[in-house]
């Protein structure tokens, strides 16, 4: 690389902008303990699968293809559920688990029911299929989805959709509210 010549005129401007300089004696670096950063707890992981319980308890008989399937905790008010069938829950959060086999549906489902109610969701949208392809007229993810969202703890009620919004092949659910958003 070739040396670039400088005029004296850039040479002055150059030692008047830098100002004055001074010899560096040493050329190590003495560290202080007030420079470290603090640290933090990593967040855990969080397993969706413990959102499910084990419990025998919910026994659910097999679901037809036109069959409509609701579901309501304990505890709650019938009128909840009369509206969840209407649509008066605004709706925050949709997912389309068509065409998905079971173990990836199951861990879409269950990732997007933790970050609904982590986000503050109250109502979602759960498009699951008819079923048309499946063998004896038993549709398999809709099978499936009537027993997760009955063991997921976050699940408060479900219900068939409105034919405008999926009819039998896609549910409304109504989810608990995260603490952090209890008033």
């Amino acid at each position: 690389m070739a040396k670039k010549n400088l005029t004296p005129e850039d040479s002055d401007l150059f030692r008047q902008t830098i100002g004055k300089v001074h010899a560096v004696k040493s050329d190590k670096v003495l560290l202080t303990e007030g420079n470290k950063p603090k640290p933090y707890p990593k967040t855990p992981a969080v397993n969706v699968e413990d959102h499910l319980s084990t419990a025998a308890e919910f026994d659910v008989e097999k679901l037809g293809i036109e069959d409509s399937m609701s579901f309501m905790a304990p505890g709650l008010q019938h009128s909840v559920l009369k509206k969840l069938r209407k649509g008066q829950f605004g709706l925050d959060a949709e997912i389309d688990l068509h065409g998905l086999n079971s173990v990836e549906a199951k861990r879409q489902l269950l990732h997007f029911l933790h970050d609904s109610v982590k986000d503050g969701c109250r109502c979602v949208h759960i498009v699951h299929g008819k079923g048309y392809r499946s063998e004896g007229n038993h549709p398999v993810l809709k099978n499936n989805l009537n027993l997760w969202l009955r063991q997921h703890q976050d699940v408060q009620a479900f219900c068939s959709a409105p034919p405008k919004d999926g009819g039998t092949g896609a549910v409304f659910v109504l989810l608990q509210l995260s603490g952090k958003y209890d008033a």
